[in-house]
């Protein structure tokens, strides 16, 4: 399975903070947001990754990540030339995702949990058809929002809803088997002139082959969307970090305990951030030596 993380966008509702740079380059409290969902993709086990960004941008995630070979992934890139909707990814990473299932995570989404790997493996285990994701909030009337039956198939999906069916929200985390790429292919424009994530997951929901993975207690979806939701991220990990002592999104140590890097390359990454808490912690880790 291959990645793909579309962090594109003007991000306009963060404006004038974004004026200049990407959004998700931006710090939740110790690192840029593009390595939470980066992690996730990281935590599935997923080293083949493609990022998405606009033609201003892009060189900073190249600046940033390179080609990935440091923490053992494959790192790709490719330009969004305009805002043309989630599911324009798949057009875009056609000649990348080839003949394989593909994970489309947005750029700034921030997810936290004890059983995230084992959810993702759900996901994963999956093969034929698209599996999607149920947040429970207060109101889910803010939202994309899942209606589902027992066995986890999905009998709707509603836009920000009046009245919403269940208070499952849809966040920007979703697995597909390659097919999504000739569906992605033949959608027409919305009239907001995007080509919407929703049609290809109402094409799967109409094949009876859409799924939902639930996150319940103990998972959290944090919005990065606005001034307010970027605080609180970076408020929620600093005091998760502070009270525990372990990194959270840190994709040096989620490469060393996936396998990815040994504990020698992990040293020599710590190394060359040894004047920051981060670097401190990497070379500690090392020095323990203990997955």
């Amino acid at each position: 399975m291959k990645g793909i993380i579309l962090a594109g966008g003007k991000g306009t509702r963060l404006y004038p903070i974004t004026k200049a740079v990407s959004k998700q380059l931006l710090p939740i409290y110790d690192k840029p947001l593009i390595y939470y969902p980066l992690s996730i993709l990281m935590l599935a086990s997923i080293r083949d990754i493609l990022i998405i960004s606009t033609p201003r941008d892009i060189s900073s995630y190249k600046e940033l990540l390179g080609d990935g070979s440091r923490i053992g992934l494959k790192i790709s890139y490719a330009i969004q030339e305009n805002p043309r909707g989630l599911a324009d990814a798949f057009i875009i990473g056609k000649d990348f995702i080839k003949n394989d299932s593909v994970c489309l995570i947005l750029g700034d989404n921030v997810f936290y949990g004890q059983n995230m790997t084992g959810i993702l493996q759900e996901a994963m285990s999956h093969s034929d058809g698209a599996v999607i994701f149920g947040y429970p909030v207060k109101d889910a009337s803010s939202f994309g929002v899942v209606e589902f039956d027992l066995n986890g198939r999905v009998i709707s999906i509603e836009e920000k809803p009046k009245y919403p069916k269940s208070n499952y929200a849809v966040p920007g985390l979703y697995f597909y088997d390659n097919n999504v790429v000739k569906i992605a292919e033949k959608i027409k424009p919305s009239k907001r002139k995007e080509i919407e994530i929703t049609t290809i997951n109402n094409e799967y929901l109409k094949n009876n082959k859409l799924y939902v993975a639930l996150m319940g207690r103990g998972m959290s979806w944090l919005d990065t969307g606005t001034p307010e939701g970027m605080l609180q991220a970076s408020n929620f990990v600093q005091t998760l970090q502070e009270r525990q002592g372990f990194y959270i999104s840190c994709i040096e140590e989620i490469a060393w305990r996936r396998g990815f890097i040994t504990t020698e390359q992990l040293f020599k990454l710590g190394k060359e951030l040894d004047k920051t808490d981060y670097g401190q912690y990497l070379m500690s880790l090392a020095r323990d030596g203990i997955k």
